[in-house]
């Protein structure tokens, strides 16, 4: 029989409509479940009906084997959330039995007192749920309900929202998440502090440069900043190259150009400023020349000019060539004289990694350290260039740094501390989140003077300008699909504080210098590829500026179960914690055949039998032999000299699959555009 025990260690009642729910426990295991009914005799309330459950059916007993158990039980428990008149109704019921010393009220989870379960909770255990009290395990199962219903989320987002729970204590609250509420307190993840470095200052008028560049500086400044004391501690003005590592706004573009003119006016060759997009170096053009054109001229080399070449755009005489890595390459592909180079900057050197462009600034690096070589031995009075790498992310530094036969200069200093926020919402209902971060930052003015502007990053050109009409306040949508002269309309007027956000394509994250406070991530995504740690880290340190703001922020918009192409094997929600908690990835180049067939080619058309050696100190390993094996083979070089074909694949960039269908198109005398159209189409599904 369930009731016949000899030992009761707690007897536990909660109010069940008019009736009262007892459980019965011993050493943590449930005995037994029961009803209890009380009725009011001439000695006061007294059990009246006492019936075991048992499943889904009910077992009466005797009441007087309620009275003989409680006579047992160690200790009596009454849920706080009885009603107080049922409380001391139950309290003068066991009075009557001499049993009230045993009985204390206590907070206890109604859930499990629904399911016959005795959970007692305590102001650290409780977490608040619909006005009521409930215990953790409880919780979690609602918050696991909830999460279905919103959409399954991955192992790393379900532990990060019960660690809120934990930590907040109310299950609302962190169930508004999925809402897409903003609430600070519950949205941030974690915060990355300021730290300073303990370097001592570099006094500008210390610099052994130029009186030139060095009166300029003045004027600006007493001081370096930290990374650029660094440099200049570690032979920048001596011609040494450099690895410069460090966190967006800390100072590096200023090493380059410190480095780039000192050489140039001393008579030791121009500077070339090379960069992976076009924005960036219309950018950078415009930038010198404003604040060098007075002392340097300076030209452009971008894909336009390269398509064009008619000498219009590009000036190979000028002081200072800003251009990008496949515009200067292609000027080395086809020969063309750069004269006398005195310093080279490499800026966002961590895109030797990427899979498609990786090989060509590896390659592009290689090819023009050969042509100063050779410039080197046929002018004696050149003494060749000066290298300076600069990048914000870089998961190996050291060995990149060794590769790149450069001294590293590696800072760590973060000048504003970054909050870094998450929050869940669908697709739809991001624009909405958006528009509300947007106009909850340009409300707030910093200690500097400058209100909080936002960059939004997000996956396509289309949805750019889907973001930014939906916004309230003053917005711009900018991508690479934009003119010239739009993208420098949104620049301006960000600088000028007239737009509240600016939507762009996460392809662009590295590429302009907008000022932002706060950095919204509509999509983790670029295009249909998840974002890699060092592509997120790279967006995300757009998120405040010393000289602007006291602190940035960076939220995260993330859909539960989300994927842009059915391709994507990660869900937004399992990619997200991966970002935050990830580490930065190593700066490694990879070759493929392809890649190993086009970088082989342009250095066998830039340094004939030369081109081994090129290959062998490029950052990754090529496998020349087959390489020249498979140029051969294709009639693209003969002997150690490019073909005719050879010279249109390697000064266009084609990969060998894209001439051969191109030179098929031309025999079966196609059409330039159907050609075109077929290129577009190669390899889709169609």
């Amino acid at each position: 029989m369930a009731t016949q025990v000899q030992r009761v260690d707690t007897l536990f009642f909660h109010e069940v409509g008019e009736e009262y729910l007892v459980v019965a426990e011993r050493d943590g295991e449930r005995l037994f479940r029961a009803k209890l009914e009380l009725a009011e005799k001439a000695a006061g309330p007294r059990p009246v009906k006492f019936r075991v459950k048992d499943g889904s059916s009910e077992d009466p007993r005797p009441p007087d084997e309620f009275v003989e158990i409680a006579r047992r039980a160690t200790r009596i428990r009454i849920s706080q959330q009885t009603r107080r008149a049922k409380r001391e109704e139950l309290r003068e019921m066991l009075s009557g039995y001499q049993l009230a010393e045993k009985a204390k009220a206590v907070r206890t989870c109604r859930y499990c007192a629904n399911q016959g379960r005795y959970s007692p909770i305590t102001t650290d255990t409780a977490i608040e749920a619909d006005g009521e009290y409930i215990c953790q395990d409880c919780a979690k199962q609602e918050l696991e309900r909830e999460l279905a219903f919103n959409g399954d989320l991955t192992g790393a987002a379900q532990d990060r929202l019960e660690d809120l729970l934990m930590e907040i204590q109310d299950l609302d609250r962190i169930t508004s998440l999925l809402q897409g509420q903003l609430d600070p307190d519950l949205t941030k993840f974690d915060e990355i502090s300021a730290n300073t470095d303990d370097i001592d200052p570099v006094p500008v008028s210390d610099l052994d440069v130029h009186p030139g560049i060095r009166e300029r500086l003045q004027d600006r400044f007493d001081t370096l900043l930290p990374v650029q004391s660094l440099a200049a501690k570690n032979g920048l003005a001596d011609g040494d190259d450099q690895l410069v590592v460090s966190a967006t706004a800390t100072g590096k573009t200023l090493i380059g150009e410190i480095a780039g003119l000192h050489r140039l006016l001393s008579g030791k060759g121009k500077m070339l400023f090379l960069v992976p997009l076009v924005a960036l170096a219309n950018q950078k053009h415009e930038d010198f020349e404003e604040d060098y054109g007075d002392i340097a001229n300076v030209s452009i080399r971008v894909g336009s000019s390269r398509i064009r070449d008619d000498g219009m755009a590009f000036d190979p005489n000028a002081d200072i060539i800003v251009g990008t890595y496949e515009g200067i390459d292609h000027a080395l592909r086809t020969g063309r004289d750069l004269g006398d180079i005195g310093t080279v900057v490499i800026d966002e050197v961590h895109t030797l990694q990427e899979e498609e462009r990786g090989h060509r600034l590896d390659g592009l690096i290689s090819r023009l350290k050969h042509y100063c070589e050779r410039r080197e031995q046929e002018r004696a009075e050149y003494e060749g260039a000066q290298w300076i790498y600069l990048s914000a992310t870089v998961g190996n530094p050291g060995v990149l740094a060794r590769g790149l036969r450069a001294n590293l200069v590696e800072f760590e200093e973060r000048p504003v501390p970054i909050e870094r926020h998450v929050t869940f919402a669908d697709g739809q209902e991001k624009p909405r989140i958006i528009n509300k971060l947007v106009r909850r930052e340009f409300d707030k003015e910093s200690s500097k003077g400058y209100r909080g502007q936002t960059i939004v990053f997000t996956n396509s050109r289309r949805r750019c300008h889907q973001i930014a009409r939906k916004l309230d306040y003053p917005a711009g949508a900018y991508h690479a699909g934009l003119d010239y002269g739009k993208r420098k309309k949104v620049e301006r007027e960000f600088g000028d504080q007239d737009l509240a956000a600016v939507v762009t394509t996460a392809a662009l994250a590295a590429g302009v210098d907008f000022p932002a406070s706060q950095v919204v991530f509509d999509s983790l995504a670029m295009g249909i590829e998840w974002l890699s740690v060092q592509e997120f880290e790279q967006m995300l340190g757009r998120a405040g500026r010393p000289d602007y703001h006291d602190r940035g922020k960076v939220y995260m918009l993330v859909e539960p179960d989300g994927v842009y192409h059915n391709s994507m094997e990660m869900t937004e929600d399992e990619v997200a914690f991966k970002l935050l908690k990830g580490e930065m990835e190593d700066v490694v180049t990879t070759y493929d055949e392809t890649s190993a067939i086009e970088e082989t080619l342009a250095n066998v058309t830039v340094a004939g039998k030369g081109a081994k050696r090129l290959n062998d100190r490029m950052i990754g390993e090529i496998p020349t032999k087959q390489a020249l094996g498979r140029l051969l083979q294709y009639e693209f070089i003969d002997g150690f000299s490019p073909t005719p074909l050879g010279e249109v694949v390697t000064s266009h960039f084609l990969e060998p699959d894209e001439a051969f269908q191109i030179l098929d198109g031309i025999r079966k005398e196609r059409t330039p555009f159907e050609i075109v159209a077929e290129l577009e189409l190669y390899g889709e599904d169609v």
